[in-house]
């Protein structure tokens, strides 16, 4: 039976990453003001669940990364890949629309273009941090990908791609860096800890963490400690994790749910695992120091693929170190706690820093990253 080209105006939406669902769910929002007659089918995770008008399958909460992970939810991921063929095949939406999360995205970009079901990447995967070939696949499975970094532009234009930079989504969600005084007059340093978005990361990074904040508070008694945590994962996780490390829930340590990064912003320094939280912090002007540990077979695999100098966004923007970063042996609780000391000992080197990283904001170009890439999309559709 032939093929028909879709014509109405449902469109679905894949995300598999607690970043990518939040810009995705902000797409959708976009999308829906500029056309009330979409209809957007979604796979992700909760904010998408919360804006689009069916939902799929929660795909944020499997939390599958790295090489060896994703193995181990085949069976899963096989289960997925049907539901979204047999929806594609049945209700012919419109377009599709990935949004990171390369491994399953791209066969969710097959299925569309088996089928001459027009797609779209918002937010394409980092394929020039590992394996630049990627490109070259994604430039002929898109209609258009919306970068969100200047130079992936010409990146896929080199591979006969069509991008275009519309901006970085996190300038639509920043507050305005705080103004701060160092050393803080009541000696209550305010210190980040940002495990991470995905259940093994959290596992592995935030006794690290927490027992570097101790070393801190040896020094500086009033210093408190904000447990910064994503939608996935409840309290009740965290707190065994933080009783692993304290024999109490310590009320040094708060949990902090927020949308608006107003309490991100008041930090001093934060302990952040590798990911867009790097940028988030970069973005606020609050120093930090990066870490990552990960599985021993992924972590050689990432080293023999990786075509970037550094792990962490802000020093790949700034092409230099400007934070330390400390991966697999070197993440210590020693190596965490020397370098929030570099910061909190020296005022002056915390306010060159947070100059320094509050300047990020004019490599990111503008605000209104989806509603561009949205008017983008529903030309499309028009």
């Amino acid at each position: 039976m032939a093929k028909i080209a879709p014509s109405n105006k449902n469109i679905l939406v894949v995300a598999g990453d607690p970043s990518g669902d939040l810009h995705a769910a902000n797409l959708i929002k976009a999308l829906r003001a500029k056309d009330p007659e979409i209809t957007v089918t979604a796979m992700g995770g909760v904010r998408m669940q919360e804006v689009c008008n069916r939902f799929l399958y929660n795909l944020v909460s499997v939390g599958a990364v790295g090489f060896a992970e994703p193995f181990k939810h085949f069976f899963l991921w096989f289960k997925l890949i049907k539901l979204v063929r047999r929806y594609m095949e049945e209700k012919r939406p419109s377009c599709v629309i990935a949004v990171d999360f390369y491994g399953f995205n791209h066969q969710v970009l097959g299925l569309a273009a088996h089928r001459k079901i027009p797609a779209f990447y918002y937010i394409s995967p980092q394929v020039w941090a590992s394996r630049p070939g990627r490109a070259a696949k994604l430039a002929k499975l898109t209609k258009e990908l919306f970068v969100i970094f200047p130079f992936e532009a010409d990146l896929y234009k080199k591979v006969k791609g069509n991008a275009t930079f519309v901006g970085h989504p996190l300038l639509d969600l920043m507050p305005e860096p705080a103004a701060k005084d160092f050393p803080p007059a009541n000696g209550e340093w305010r210190i980040g800890i940002l495990p991470g978005s995905r259940k093994t990361e959290i596992s592995r990074h935030l006794p690290l963490f927490i027992k570097a904040f101790y070393r801190i508070k040896e020094q500086h008694p009033k210093a408190r400690a904000y447990l910064f945590a994503v939608p996935e994962f409840p309290d009740e996780l965290l707190v065994t994790q933080l009783e692993a490390v304290e024999k109490y829930w310590s009320k040094d340590i708060e949990i902090v749910r927020e949308k608006d990064y107003k309490e991100r912003a008041n930090l001093d320094f934060a302990f952040t695992c590798s990911g867009t939280a790097t940028l988030e912090n970069g973005l606020l002007g609050v120093p930090m120091a990066v870490a990552y540990k990960m599985q021993r077979l992924t972590y050689a695999v990432a080293k023999r693929i990786a075509k970037v100098q550094y792990i962490s966004l802000v020093n790949i923007l700034l092409k230099k170190p400007a934070v330390k970063e400390l991966i697999q042996e070197a993440a210590t609780v020693d190596g965490l706690a020397q370098e929030a000391f570099s910061y909190i000992n020296n005022p002056p080197r915390m306010q060159a820093a947070r100059k320094e990283l509050i300047g990020l904001r004019t490599m990111l170009g503008s605000r209104g990253a989806a509603e561009r890439a949205a008017a983008r999309i529903v030309s499309y559709l028009s």
